[in-house]
């Protein structure tokens, strides 16, 4: 029997970069499917990821934090809610590539005739899915990369050999809009732009803000660069302490959308960034990028696409030689390139 559905919601929970992951497997179902009506449900701030990748018809956005921390019977209002809004949508077929507890059941009251689900042993509800044959169990596999466990759940569809590397493509209107912010400070002159990332969500991840700055020193005198910082809405509040840090060419650039901050990422030469989700953002619109990471070994979390990793037992261990070199080599490559496409 050939399955076609016409109407998919996918459940697509995560955190950022997590979204970022996913977009090969919702590539691979737009292939699959290129007829059928495509709905993700995610959270913030990932319905702009989704958006930007075009493989969707629309967007359901959930903040299940908000719905996991706040006054607990209008979460449960909220809910009932968004489960109305789901069946009133009334899909045909629903996946859930992350598979909570919680999502789960919203995938069995969704109403969808097929669920595919995620298996993850003590956190998905297997037994409400019904769609046969089931994906192989995520076992949590630190050798396997997310890309390829999102991916394992549509091995039933008959999906193999799916491209692995995210791709976003940004918008002729952010483009724009980056161009408006750093023509003020000539930054689009020609010298190559290396973006620097201080943020990380959570201070123990963060590589030293001095050491950022001692990094943006280097490039600039050695490499005749414009380093670009990037500031997030969780380091708002570091913009007076980073000034005076950074040298005086340097820009900063805060309050950008997700979108404007990847149409400013497509035009840099090399994002240097500790572990977190503008990085696998900066990879999937093509920068190749530097990522500082506190484990001692590659994980299945990196970026895919054009990188190097600076892994230690703590980012505080990460010296800053050892990040411009690497920061330098992919600049080499970048100018290499440049020469031999003109």
């Amino acid at each position: 029997m050939t399955f076609n559905p016409r109407n998919i919601l996918v459940i697509d929970f995560g955190q950022l970069g997590d979204v970022v992951m996913s977009l090969p497997a919702l590539r691979a179902l737009r292939e699959k499917f290129p007829h059928a009506k495509m709905t993700v449900a995610v959270g913030k701030p990932g319905g702009e990821i989704i958006r930007m990748s075009g493989y969707a018809a629309e967007t359901i956005e959930i903040d299940r934090v908000a719905l996991r921390d706040g006054f607990k019977p209008l979460s449960i209002w909220k809910v009932l809610q968004i489960t109305k809004d789901i069946r009133r949508r009334q899909f045909d077929f629903v996946i859930d590539l992350h598979s909570f507890s919680e999502t789960n059941l919203l995938g069995f009251f969704s109403g969808a005739r097929q669920r595919l689900f995620a298996r993850r042993p003590g956190r998905s509800l297997d037994f409400l899915a019904n769609f046969k044959p089931t994906p192989p169990i995520d076992r949590n596999d630190p050798k396997q990369h997310l890309v390829d466990r999102y991916l394992d759940v549509l091995a039933p569809l008959g999906i193999k050999n799916a491209p692995r590397i995210p791709k976003l493509t940004t918008s002729p209107e952010d483009d724009r809009a980056i161009d408006m912010m750093l023509r003020p400070a000539k930054a689009d002159a020609g010298a190559p732009l290396v973006g620097l990332f201080p943020g990380a969500g959570h201070p123990g991840r963060r590589w030293p803000i001095e050491r950022f700055a001692q990094l943006a020193d280097s490039l600039i005198r050695n490499d005749s660069v414009r380093p670009i910082v990037f500031v997030g809405p969780e380091e708002r509040h570091l913009i007076q302490q980073m000034r005076p840090l950074f040298p005086s060419s340097s820009v900063i650039l805060d309050k950008l959308s997700l979108p404007q901050l990847a149409a400013a990422q497509a035009r840099l030469a090399v994002f240097v960034s500790n572990d977190t989700g503008p990085a696998h953002i900066a990879a999937a619109v093509g920068t190749p990028v530097v990522v500082l990471i506190d484990v001692p070994t590659p994980h299945a979390y990196i970026p895919l696409g054009t990188s190097r990793l600076m892994f230690s037992e703590s980012v505080m261990q990460i010296e800053v030689e050892d990040v411009y070199t690497a920061t330098r080599e992919l600049l080499s490559a970048d100018r290499t390139a440049s020469l031999f496409a003109s």
